[in-house]
């Protein structure tokens, strides 16, 4: 029986899970029903093929960044569903209303709507979209492990905020200037700026992420500025694009790359801290045949990995990598959880309930490991095995927290 090394952290969804999802895919429809109200079937579902034509492509993108410690598909899937429904449409709603309020006091409809793409949008539109994060940091805490997790769930919710809200452009476009500024749109929205809302909120996202794995009131200051560097580069790539101009826009486009690579250099980082934690913390599990240097070698970088899970499907087949795959997760979670219990982030008892689950998990998949004879003339030849760990199941008592 193959095992998903997930289920030892119990991420299987809830019933609150479905039931957000099912009010996150109510608030969708609502939303696009707005939109099919105000243009035709055909404009509707032109709007609705481009903007969701580009998601599988950024969704892999995205998901290509998570890759050393893979996040719960569900909560993944949440984050994505909440921004698409939930926060599009209340920030929908109350975008309209401010809409109104300024348009009021200015006989400029043009005017109106930039101040509130620049002022008023932004706060409403990141708040909605980081309240899936703050719910993280409340239920799911033990998910939030370091600065990428808090970008990965970011982006996912950014992402689907964006899909939906780029039908309502892309609608409004093609009906006040036709096909012609339907495809200006399409080229600033849809290629230009495809990750603009995940930049915006990874702000909030690397905040709530920090607060996540430290105590006392630092952590709430964290947010509170993470939540207000979200609202103010939002409200600068807006202003600059409402106002600015095409030079406006160059500057915005210039924060948004600064930015981008310095999420890129923080993701980077935190892989070498994850894998320093698993060359620090699993050695001790050596004495109890779960690791080897071998697989402490192949765990020490994505590069590394594939060729061990190629290396195990090539011998193994879809079982083999199975087990190589679920290895590796495993491997990896008992390094953070032993970092968390060092930091006092779990008891005792859960830590030693988590533990042995994933000791189990290593222990069955390690049984599950391809054999093959020309492991031995590699291993002759100086080749490092990649994760090879053909070792017997452990039978004294695990490593605790302190140890190691």
């Amino acid at each position: 029986m193959s095992l998903d090394p997930r289920a030892a952290l119990q991420d299987r969804p809830s019933v609150g899970l479905i039931i957000g999802l099912v009010i996150a895919g109510i608030c969708a429809l609502v939303s696009f029903s707005f939109d099919l109200v105000n243009g035709s079937p055909v404009q509707f579902f032109v709007a609705l093929a481009l903007a969701t034509a580009p998601v599988p492509l950024l969704l892999a993108g995205v998901l290509g960044l998570d890759r050393m410690e893979p996040e719960p598909r569900s909560g993944l899937a949440f984050a994505f569903a909440w921004g698409a429904g939930v926060a599009v449409l209340v920030a929908g709603v109350l975008n309209s209303f401010n809409l109104v309020y300024v348009a009021e006091r200015f006989t400029d409809a043009v005017n109106a709507r930039n101040l509130v793409a620049t002022f008023g949008a932004p706060p409403v539109e990141e708040t909605m979209k980081g309240l899936v994060l703050l719910g993280l940091l409340k239920f799911r805490r033990q998910e939030l492990d370091g600065p990428t997790d808090g970008i990965i769930y970011a982006s996912m919710v950014g992402l689907g905020f964006a899909m939906s809200e780029n039908v309502s452009y892309y609608l409004a476009a093609l009906q006040e200037n036709g096909a012609e500024g339907l495809a200006a749109t399409l080229v600033l929205r849809g290629v230009l700026s495809p990750f603009a809302h995940p930049l915006f909120t990874s702000l909030i996202g690397i905040a709530v992420a920090y607060a996540a794995t430290r105590k006392g009131p630092v952590g709430f200051w964290v947010i509170v500025s993470g939540w207000i560097g979200a609202m103010a580069l939002h409200g600068a790539w807006n202003g600059f694009a409402s106002f600015g101009g095409f030079k406006g826009l160059s500057i915005a486009y210039l924060f948004l790359m600064v930015l981008l690579i310095v999420e890129l250099m923080i993701i980077v980082r935190d892989r070498k801290r994850i894998v320093g934690l698993i060359q620090r913390y699993l050695p001790p599990y050596e004495g109890h045949a779960l690791v080897n240097e071998a697989d402490i070698y192949m765990l020490s970088s994505l590069q590394k990995r594939r060729q061990a899970r190629q290396w195990a499907k090539a011998n193994g087949g879809t079982a083999g990598v199975r087990a190589m795959s679920d290895y590796q997760l495993a491997a990896t979670e008992l390094g953070l959880l032993h970092e968390r219990a060092v930091r006092g982030g779990i008891d005792e008892a859960a830590f030693r309930a988590r533990q042995e689950a994933l000791v189990t998990l290593m222990r069955d998949a390690r049984l599950r490991f391809p054999l093959h004879p020309r492991h031995q003339a590699n291993a002759a030849r100086g080749l490092p095995p990649p994760g090879y760990a053909p070792g017997a199941p452990p039978t004294s008592r695990n490593p605790g927290p302190a140890e190691g």
